[in-house]
């Protein structure tokens, strides 16, 4: 068991990210088996959840014209506008269905204020609105975070950044699968280490 000051944080192993869903990421639930086997592990568990709104800002579908994939400017700055996916309460908005989530204390969900994405477990797009897990950690006096899920180049790694300000993080890449739009996996790969991230497999 690790010591009490850890804890492992699963970012969004959920249907619409893995194969078959609406957002899939390839091989995404590849990595449950893994993930399981380390929340033993841990004495502290969150998992986080994407939860949006059918209206939600960053569907490609509620702007009329726009494409999937494409960028637009929102107040708070450029984003990535995204096929529609979870959802609040479908299916594609639940946990696989091999994710064990008995051993989590916590569900931050985020992405649900439908005029801003969350792609961090910390604050929302805007850099500045916590999703409140800091303090919850805080609380809890956890120091070191270990990440894994889906995608490392969004979630893991909007996560992985915004942490990286107060806690000791380490990505374990092996136990997280990438969208890699763009070359955005080689970009976040190297922000994160420039923020000091520990990238490991």
């Amino acid at each position: 068991m690790r010591p009490s000051d850890e804890a492992l944080i699963v970012i969004d192993v959920q249907n619409d990210f893995c194969p078959g869903g609406a957002l899939a990421v390839a091989e995404g639930d590849l990595i449950i088996p893994r993930i399981n086997a380390l929340m033993k592990e841990f004495q502290t568990v969150v998992l986080t959840q994407d939860w949006h709104p059918a209206d939600h800002s960053s569907f490609a579908a509620n702007h009329p014209g726009a494409q999937a994939f494409s960028t637009m400017q929102m107040p708070y700055g450029p984003q990535t506008l995204w096929p529609v996916h979870c959802v609040q309460g479908t299916k594609g908005a639940e946990f696989h269905a091999d994710l064990r989530t008995d051993p989590a204390h916590l569900v931050i969900r985020k992405g649900f204020r439908a005029a801003i994405d969350s792609y961090s477990a910390l604050f929302e797009n805007d850099r500045v609105t916590p999703t409140g897990l800091e303090g919850y950690l805080r609380a809890r006096g956890i120091s070191k975070l270990t990440l894994v899920g889906l995608a490392t180049d969004y979630c893991v790694a909007f996560s992985a950044l915004d942490s990286a300000k107060g806690f000791d993080v380490t990505v374990l890449q092996g136990a997280c699968r990438a969208i890699d739009l763009d070359g955005s996996l080689a970009a976040q790969q190297a922000a994160m280490q420039a923020a000091g991230v520990h990238l490991q497999d």
